[in-house]
């Protein structure tokens, strides 16, 4: 028999005070998130979208993006960043494709502007690349 720990408890006492979803509150009202492509981007018709809507599984709870060539193709359509905060066309880690994510080069706490605009478990990192190197809001 497995003894049950007061941390264990806890955590299942909070699971069920956010409706077992054991999501962040930040999360569920956070436009980014999703299950499928489908969950990207409501009102925003995806052929319009320059690139292939994707809902990102290496983030917790997912995050709504999709794949660029440029930063002009990140905002590029009307509805798709709602809130006017600059986007750039990064890689996500070692991934060869590229993919919106919100800037934070320009940001004074870029920690805290991602956790509350893009999504709860994002930093503001480098996504390296030698003379390219960008600073994103990434997981």
């Amino acid at each position: 028999m497995k003894k049950i720990t007061r941390s264990a408890c806890l955590v299942a006492s909070l699971a069920l005070a956010l409706g077992g979803c054991g999501c962040n509150e930040r999360e569920k009202d956070n436009p980014f998130v999703c299950e499928t492509p489908e969950d990207c981007y409501p009102g925003v018709d995806p052929a319009d979208l320059p690139g292939e809507i994707v809902c990102q599984d290496r983030v917790e709870g997912g995050y709504c993006t999709h794949l660029c060539t440029s930063d002009d193709e990140c905002c590029s359509v009307e509805g798709e960043c709602a809130d006017g905060y600059v986007q750039v066309c990064s890689p996500l880690e070692s991934s060869p494709e590229m993919y919106c994510f919100y800037s934070c080069e320009d940001i004074v706490d870029g920690d805290e502007f991602c956790a509350e605009f893009a999504h709860w478990s994002f930093h503001c990192r480098s996504t390296g690349g030698g003379a390219d190197n960008r600073k994103v809001c990434l997981p």
